[in-house]
This record gives C-alpha cells, structure tokens and sequence, in this order.
C-alpha cells in the first residue's frame, strides 16, 4: 500500500474519531455517592470550626436570658466582656501555638513576668546583682545596680521581653526537636520564680501606679456609652443630658467597657485577617496539619513554629499590660499565671480549635472565651453554687474534643 493511501486512510479514521467526539461530554466517567444529612453537617463544620461554639453560644445566651431576669442588661453584658478580656488576649496567643499541633503551658507566667517587669522597672527599678551563692565564692565577680526606665519605655520593654521568651520557647521547640508541652512547663516555672526573685515579693499598689505610671493603668480606662458627663464646676449637674459616647461620665450613669475590650476585640479581628488571608497565615495552618508535607511544599516550619510561638509571647506581654489596668496593681502573685495557662486551653478547646493541629480559627476562640463568660455570669445571677460552672465547663470541654475527633472523620 502507497503512503498516499495510508494518509488518506488515517486522515478517513481521524474523521470519523472527531466526527464521533461532537456533542460528546468531556467526562471520561462519573460516581456518584448518596450523602446523607449528617454527612453533610459533617462537613460543613469541618469547613466552619467556629460554628460549633457559635452555636452554643447562642444557646446560652438563650437559656440564661430567660432564666435571668437581668441578662440582657447592657451592664451584664459589658462586665462580660471585661472578664474575658486578659483570657481572650491570652487565648490569641494559646491560639495560635495550637494551630502548629503545639501546646504552650508557659502564657500565665510570661504575662505576669511582664506585668511584673514593666511595673517594677517602670516605678521603683530593679536590683540586678550577682547571686549570693556565686559572689561568695568568686567575690571579684560581684556586681549591683539599680535598673530603671522612664514608664513608656518600661512598657515597651516588657513588650520585648515577652516576645523574646517566646521566641525561646520556639527555638527550643522548632530547633532543639523538644516537646513543646516538656519546653513551656519548664519555662512556666522558671517564669513563677523569676516573678518573686524580681520582685522580692513585694507589690506595686494602685495609688503608686496612678502617680508613677499611669500609662501602665491605660487599659483599665473606659469608654461610658449613654452616660452623663461630669459637669464643670460651677455648673448644676442635674442640666447635663447624657450623650452616646464619654470618657468622664459620672459614676452609675450609662454604660462602661474597659479600653482592654476594644484591645482584645482589635486583636482578634486582626488575627483572624492575618490566618486567613495572608501566606503566613496560610503557612501556620499548614505547618500544624502536615509539617513534613509543609516542608517538602517550601514551607520554613521551624521559622514559623519560632514566629508562631515569638508573637504568642508578645501577645502574654500584651496581656500583662492590661492586667495592670483591669487590676489596677502589680503582683507577682497574680491568679493569672497560675490560671492563664488553663483559662485560655479552656477558651481555645471550647472555641473548636483542634489540639491536632492544623485546624480551629482566632474567632473560634473568641466564642469560647464568651461561652465561659456567659455561663459564669449566667449561673452567678440564677444564684446556683459557683462549683457547678466549673462543672459545665468540664463538660464543655470534653463535649468540644468528642466533636473535633468527630469532624476530623471527614478529613482521615
């Protein structure tokens, strides 16, 4: 057979393959597979891991509305709000460390190490020396001295240190190859007794804090929504009409919410941004799902674990700086850097962040944070023992996980 033949032929086949190919689907096969329901709640919050504790949220708050009377006052809702404020700053930085599949039982300590720092370095200074126990044996080695910084600066000293011990914590953490709840127990003590030797024990009360420093009380400042202003002098107070929004309002009048409100809210919404929508963000939720993975896609894991737990130190300064406000003193005994740690695994699990890494959001949190609130306030104003709301919580706790391994079916 000629070669023109053979083209012909060929040309006559591949006529007839494209002729048949017309108004042909270009699905090669298809599957199709009944979901049910549950299946596609299923995935749903496996896609949404916030909506979980949005929608207990929204049950609380239901119940308590109608169990008591005053729940829904503007008043009950602002103090809220004002008790979970240091718990939802420390909740960002717990966050954030169990997105990488880490834990970080050191943010308490960290937030009162800088609390304590920024107050004493700030007002009355710190004596650094050499140890006793060195300077006896090695006198030429002995040193003191006084060290104090103008308040601005003390503050945003503690701001470094925080983020600083973080960054120790990462390093050890991304670096050393240790376990991170090994790591951050260990710095959770050296931290508590850091706290005592700094500070010999002592603590800065509120009036010093007004006169000396009153930067470190900004945070515990507040807005009055609806209130009365105080009326100048020589002007009867009872013709001042309350106004939307005031900074001097008199007392009883109105609706107060601390600056450390706005601070936490501020935080969370920024944080939320930066997860989502930025290839850091991107970059931390795929180093606590698949670190090898992450790793071979490009992903600088043990720089982000390093960052991750750096700006979670930051975030336990930002804390301790508010403590100082919302407390109005310093102490090294503070409760928060025996609870802190617990306070914000309890805000993070509740709010549907999965302790496997890799899954959970920063408004997730939020929502746990209040869950708390709400239900410590609620049972408060119903008058039931105060021992039952650790008891909800419990169940909260242990409910949220059973979910989380519930969910994950979806991605296993």
């Amino acid at each position: 057979m000629s070669d023109d033949v053979k083209s012909v032929e060929a040309k006559s086949v591949s006529g007839t393959y494209e002729a048949g190919l017309k108004g042909a689907t270009e699905t090669v096969a298809e599957f199709h597979e009944e979901v049910g329901a549950l299946k596609r709640v299923q995935h749903w919050l496996h896609q949404t891991p916030s909506a979980v504790p949005l929608i207990v949220l929204i049950v609380a708050l239901a119940v308590f509305g109608v169990a008591a009377d005053n729940f829904f006052k503007a008043s009950t809702l602002s103090t809220i709000l004002q008790q979970i404020a240091i718990v939802g700053i420390l909740g960002c930085a717990q966050a954030l460390v169990v997105l990488t599949a880490g834990i970080d039982l050191s943010v308490g300590a960290i937030a009162v190490f800088c609390s304590v720092i920024m107050g004493f370095v700030g007002i009355t200074g710190i004596t650094i020396s050499m140890p006793d126990f060195i300077s006896a044996y090695l006198p030429f080695l002995e040193f003191s001295f006084l060290f104090k910084l103008p308040p601005a600066l003390a503050v945003a000293f503690g701001l470094l240190c925080g983020l600083l011990m973080g960054a120790a914590n990462g390093w050890l953490i991304a670096r050393m190859k240790l376990p991170p709840f090994i790591v951050t127990l260990g710095t959770w003590q050296i931290l508590l007794a850091a706290n005592f030797i700094f500070s010999a024990n002592e603590t800065i009360r509120s009036s010093d804090v007004e006169a000396n420093a009153p930067i470190l009380g900004l945070w515990g400042e507040d807005l009055t929504f609806y209130g009365q202003p105080r009326a100048a002098e020589g002007v009867d107070q009872s013709t001042i009409e309350s106004v939307f929004v005031t900074t001097n309002a008199v007392a009883g009048s109105g609706v107060k919410v601390l600056y450390a409100v706005f601070l936490m809210i501020a935080l969370v919404a920024i944080m939320a941004y930066v997860l989502r929508h930025t290839a850091w963000g991107r970059h931390v939720y795929a180093t606590g799902d698949d670190p090898q993975a992450a790793e071979l896609a490009g992903v600088p894991t043990q720089k982000v674990l390093i960052q991750v737990y750096a700006l979670a130190g930051l975030f336990c300064a930002i804390a301790g700086w508010v403590m100082i406000g919302r407390f109005g003193s310093v102490s090294p005994t503070a409760s928060t850097g025996q609870l802190g740690n617990i306070q914000s695994i309890t805000a993070v699990v509740i709010g549907g962040i999965s302790l496997f890494g890799g899954r959970g959001s920063i408004v997730g949190m939020f929502f746990g944070a209040l869950i708390v609130g709400v239900f410590e306030m609620g049972l408060r104003l119903v008058g039931t023992d105060p021992q039952w709301t650790f008891f909800l919580i419990g169940v909260l706790i242990i409910f949220a996980v059973a979910v989380d391994q519930w969910i994950r079916k979806v991605s296993g």
